[in-house]
């Protein structure tokens, strides 16, 4: 179960599927398309949801290609060495995946009209969801004790390092055209507004009828039965399906289920203090 990481310009990685070598080609040398969009997120913060919904819209609502074409080939995460050989490969337009933080991305995005969706989810439903994933994924060490990841996490000792600093990272591009970001929780809430949203950002019209299939086929429930995108085809060599199921509840406010009073407070406590400057608010906070 246990498995190695390594820290790459001081973010950490898995050594089972990322290599330093891939992750500077990804930095330095891979080309950014300006019909790219990237569905981006820190780890268990909405990637599949997100990108399900993506998927959806793309095909016009029409649920063919998300039964069809396994999630992580419809779009392959760029900085996995899998990953980037299919996006390599990938024909355009292409719909790509990123957890990486800003400073490690391709550089050549600032050149490009490529667009960014960037999702966001309350960092204790991301810890909370981290530390079961950590158990499942044969990538991630055992979490150990929650309190003892909780520490972790805060301190950015976890794969793809701090939570803090990606959203602050990320969160610099607001205001470009290019960029569009949205909660976890907005998409809960109301899902066919947040569809909407994301098609006028793509400059993608859709029918209300079709709107309404991307919303019940990007449905929790409708994912989790669908084998691909429920991550159930993953090989054991990489996630341990005795354990658990990759989709677990798909709720929000799930933390306080297991979080105890100290603990939220001494999450509150350090958010206060790295998330003051950002002048955001969220709708966790």
């Amino acid at each position: 179960m246990a498995c190695e990481y390594f820290t790459h310009k001081g973010v950490l990685f898995p050594c089972l599927v990322y290599s330093p070598k891939e992750l500077s080609y990804v930095e330095n040398e891979f080309q950014v398309r300006d019909d790219d969009i990237f569905n981006i997120a820190y780890p268990k913060s909405g990637t599949n949801w997100m990108l399900e919904i993506l998927s959806l819209i793309r095909c016009d609502g029409d649920p063919g290609w998300v039964r069809s074409v396994l999630n992580w080939e419809r779009a392959p995460l760029v900085e996995s060495q899998l990953g980037l050989e299919a996006a390599l490969k990938y024909p355009p337009p292409r719909l790509l995946s990123s957890h990486l933080p800003v400073q490690l991305f391709p550089k050549f995005l600032q050149r490009s009209k490529a667009k960014i969706i960037y999702t966001l989810r309350c960092p204790k439903d991301v810890l909370v969801s981290l530390y079961h994933f950590s158990k499942l994924l044969c990538l991630f060490k055992d979490p150990g004790s929650l309190d003892s990841f909780l520490e972790d996490f805060l301190s950015g000792n976890v794969v793809y390092s701090s939570w803090f600093d990606h959203v602050t990272g990320w969160m610099g591009l607001k205001g470009n055209e290019n960029f569009f970001s949205i909660t976890y929780e907005e998409l809960q809430e109301d899902l066919r507004g947040s569809v909407r949203r994301i098609c006028h950002f793509l400059g993608k019209e859709l029918s209300e009828e079709q709107v309404a299939t991307v919303v019940e086929n990007a449905s929790f429930q409708s994912m989790k039965g669908n084998k691909m995108s429920n991550y159930s085809q993953l090989s054991d060599e990489y996630m341990d399906h005795q354990n658990g199921e990759f989709l677990r509840k798909g709720i929000c406010g799930d933390w306080r289920n297991h979080l105890s009073e100290a603990q939220s407070q001494r999450f509150d406590t350090v958010y206060r203090e790295r998330m003051q400057g950002l002048g955001m608010t969220f709708p966790w906070d």
